[in-house]
């Protein structure tokens, strides 16, 4: 799978069919997920925005909903793993803005490679406040892949602190490199490299996951 296609599936997906859809808007968190990625679409569809000269306008009002959806500090501590502990507040928070940015280029500037991918939502796995919401993502060429956005509860409303595609975690796929970093240097050396990358003095390989299981396929 390309990255073009993993930032698809991430988050700039079709609306879902409406029988799918009828059945699961009395799931909350499905309901907090699809009304997000609605949006999102109509972002990517809205005649106002189509163009190179839109760009940008288009990528900050994705990333405005995306902002809403995506519990970035909650992904950036669980990115981390235990050397979480190991940093002060101060770096904490320059961690989770680094790695924000991080999935923003990795993924949320790719939006324009949305091409009318269908998505049908089933039912959520609910366990207090977490829950799984398992959908299958057709792609043009039809292809059904599978991707499980796991959320939380928090703040009286669901965000998305991971998401499982074919199988493989995007948060486990970062903690592993970023622990790999981590003991062959350090963690202020990770913050080095994610802060060169941010500012375009490293190569984007430096701080991002490996393709997911099935690398290659469209």
């Amino acid at each position: 799978m390309t990255q073009h296609a993993l930032a698809t599936l991430l988050f700039v997906l079709a609306a879902a069919s409406p029988t799918t859809a009828r059945a699961a808007s009395t799931e909350a968190p499905v309901q907090e997920l699809k009304s997000r990625v609605d949006r999102a679409v109509q972002v990517m569809t809205d005649p106002a925005v189509k163009g190179p000269s839109k760009v940008a306008e288009r990528r900050a009002r994705v990333r405005k909903i995306a902002d809403e959806i995506f519990d970035f500090p909650e992904m950036a501590k669980r990115s981390l793993g235990v050397h979480w502990q190991e940093l002060a507040a101060g770096d904490r928070e320059r961690f989770v803005q680094l790695f924000s940015d991080l999935l923003d280029r990795a993924y949320f500037e790719k939006i324009d490679s949305y091409n009318g991918e269908k998505v049908t939502y089933l039912p959520s796995k609910m366990d207090g406040d977490q829950a799984i919401v398992p959908t299958r993502v057709i792609t043009e060429k039809g292809t059904d892949i599978p991707v499980e956005y796991r959320m939380r509860q928090g703040g009286g409303r669901w965000m998305v602190y991971d998401v499982n595609i074919e199988g493989v975690s995007l948060v486990s796929n970062y903690r592993a490199q970023f622990d790999r970093i981590i003991r062959t240097a350090s963690v202020a050396d990770l913050l080095k490299r994610m802060e060169a990358q941010a500012s375009g003095q490293a190569s984007p390989a430096s701080a991002e996951p490996k393709k997911a299981r099935g690398a290659g396929r469209e």
